[in-house]
Parts: structure tokens; C-alpha cells; sequence
């Protein structure tokens, strides 16, 4: 593939109609022949609310006062792996706020006992700790990160994440590069200030820092936020990025993301026809899920576990996807393929 000038991308950012169609044909196509057909499934459990941030979208801030907090123990997270292996899912995805409770003893233990009692690999989202945090979850057996740069200008960055430094977020990705974990990055679509040229900055950092997974999607900011009144991000913007992330990582593991479907029902099938090759159902225990309050909308804690799997299936039924088995580990690892 010819590589893409800066201008080339701002116009593919934005396209629409025929040239937007042609944009996602192309992705689909080189997914096809990278990393192929399968459709690997991760199941989210969402174990604690609390956080020490103040992020300018997220419900989950520090100075939302009136949100009702949990915190799921060791035992009830294992237990919810149990099920997510029961219904025979790859990985688990241990995501929540940045909650100080959670030590890094209390992490590396979860870690290691969802290791003993599961076949699961294990994708950490806990937001950025020291170094020696990630090595301690890394040994007892942790095989991703997700933590994402949000943006690549650096000026937003910063104005959203109150106290929050830019480059301590990219050193913490390069620390996790060094520990050896798959690490998972991506971008919010629809962010106040956003242009096409700082969506082209976003491709530039993924296609440059060796991501190997990213998830992207549409802002949906909560009410009880300074973003509260901005409106919801493009879901078309954030097709085109998904299909240009694609294009210039070929085999980097990107998921149809539920911020998507929030959005606009039907546009995980979308994206899974136009590159993605991830779904990521919420299967946190349905007395915490609807209390993880992040944005507004999520439809999961509607639904049993069970449904929420029939309906991870049925998305990649539709969109003529069979399911991969096993962890779906990235093929940049010597762990998988």
C-alpha cells in the first residue's frame, strides 16, 4: 500500500457517501487478508467505579458527588471470570476507574488467581500506575493493557484531564512496551476542539508506536460533567478512523466498540464490516453494571449475562463473522497468533 500523505488522511477523515464506502471496503479487505475472518471476543467486567480523576466527559470523575460507587471484591471478580470462561471467551477485560483501593498487591493476587482457576488471558485497564506496578501485574501473569492517549495534541489532552500530563501517559505506555505486555491504545471521537488535522495526529501516534490493539469511538459525555451539553461524536468520523487505524496498522487487533452501538444501534455490524475483528460485551454482574456510570445510554445491564453473549454472537452473525476460539492474542507476540 502507497503510503498516505497528511491531506490524504484529513480527506479520508471526513469522507462520506462513495468515498467512505470505498475507504471501509479497503479495511475490510486488508483485515481480511492480515489477520483474517475470525471475530475475537473479550468480556469486560467493570469492578469498581471509584477514581481519583477528574476527566472532563467522564461520569465516573472525581467530582461527580452524587454517583452511588461500588467496588467488587477479589472474589466476586473471580467468580465473574468463571462465567465469562463458562461461556467460552478468550480474555477478560478488568477495567475500572483508577481506584487507589486496589493496591498493586490486591491486583497481582486477582491476577494470579483468575490465572489459577481460569483459562482466561488477561487485559488490565486500571489507568496509570508506577512502573513497578505494571512489572508486579506483568509477572503474576497479566497479558494486556489497555490504556488509552485519548488524544494526540497534547494542549487537549491536557485541558480535558484536569492535573493529568500527557507525556506521563505515553512513559506509561512505554513502560508497558518494555514489560512485554500487548498494549492497547486509541482516541475519543467528537472531543470539543477536535479537528480532521488532530484526528490525523491521532493515526500518526497509532501508526507509529506500535499499538497492538486500539479502540476508538464516539464522545458520549454525561450530563453531570462540564461536557455534559456537547454533543455525541460522529459515528461516521469514527468508522473512517476505525478503517484508516486498519490500513495503517494492518494487523493491529481493533474492536467494534460499545460506544459505537450507544451511539447508534447497529454500528458494531458496521464496523465489523469495515476492518474491526473485536467485540467487547459488558458481562460485569448485573447488580454492579448499571452503577458504572462512565456515559449514559449502555444498554448491557438491560440484558442477563446469557442475553448479552446471544447478542455479542448475533452482532457477528450479522455482519457474515464466524467466532474465533482461544485468547486472540496479537500476532506481533510470541504468545499467539
Amino acid at each position: 500500500m502507497t503510503p498516505m500523505t497528511d491531506r490524504e488522511l484529513r480527506e479520508l477523515v471526513v469522507a462520506e457517501g462513495p468515498a467512505a464506502a470505498e475507504l471501509r471496503a479497503e479495511a475490510d479487505r486488508v483485515r481480511r487478508e492480515t489477520v483474517g475472518d475470525d471475530v475475537y471476543l473479550r468480556g469486560i467486567v467493570e469492578f469498581s467505579s471509584h477514581c481519583r480523576c477528574d476527566c472532563e466527559y467522564c461520569g465516573l470523575r472525581i467530582s461527580h458527588r452524587d454517583l452511588a460507587r461500588f467496588r467488587m471484591t477479589p472474589a466476586q471478580v473471580v467468580t465473574a471470570c468463571r462465567d465469562i470462561a463458562r461461556f467460552g471467551f478468550g480474555t477478560v477485560v478488568l477495567q475500572s476507574g483508577e481506584d487507589p483501593w486496589w493496591t498493586t498487591r490486591r491486583v497481582a493476587d486477582l491476577v494470579t488467581a483468575i490465572k489459577e482457576e481460569t483459562p482466561l488471558a488477561v487485559t488490565l485497564s486500571l489507568g496509570e500506575r508506577d512502573t513497578s506496578d505494571y512489572r508486579r501485574w506483568r509477572e503474576a501473569g497479566a497479558d494486556r493493557y489497555l490504556l488509552k492517549h485519548e488524544t494526540a495534541n497534547r494542549e487537549l489532552y491536557e485541558r480535558l484531564h484536569p492535573g493529568a500530563s500527557y507525556d506521563r501517559r505515553l512513559a506509561c505506555q512505554d513502560a508497558l512496551f518494555d514489560l512485554g505486555y500487548q498494549v492497547g491504545s486509541g482516541c475519543i471521537v467528537g472531543l470539543p476542539g477536535q479537528t480532521p488535522d488532530v484526528l490525523v495526529e491521532d493515526l500518526r501516534l497509532i501508526e507509529s508506536r506500535g499499538y497492538h490493539m486500539c479502540g476508538l469511538g464516539p464522545l458520549i459525555p454525561h450530563p453531570a460533567t462540564p461536557l455534559g451539553a456537547v454533543p455525541v461524536g460522529s459515528v461516521e468520523t469514527s468508522l473512517n478512523m476505525m478503517a484508516l487505524v486498519r490500513l495503517l496498522v494492518p494487523d493491529i487487533m481493533l474492536p467494534a466498540t460499545t460506544a459505537l452501538e450507544t451511539a447508534e444501534p447497529g454500528a458494531r455490524v458496521r464496523a465489523l464490516q469495515g476492518g474491526a475483528n473485536i467485540l467487547m460485551p459488558n458481562l460485569t454482574p448485573r447488580r454492579f453494571a448499571s452503577f458504572y456510570d462512565i456515559y449514559p445510554g449502555k444498554k448491557a445491564p438491560q440484558l442477563t449475562l446469557a442475553q448479552e453473549v446471544e447478542r455479542t454472537l448475533a452482532i457477528a452473525r450479522a455482519a457474515g463473522r464466524p467466532v474465533g476460539s482461544g485468547p486472540g492474542h496479537s500476532r506481533r507476540t510470541s504468545s499467539g497468533t
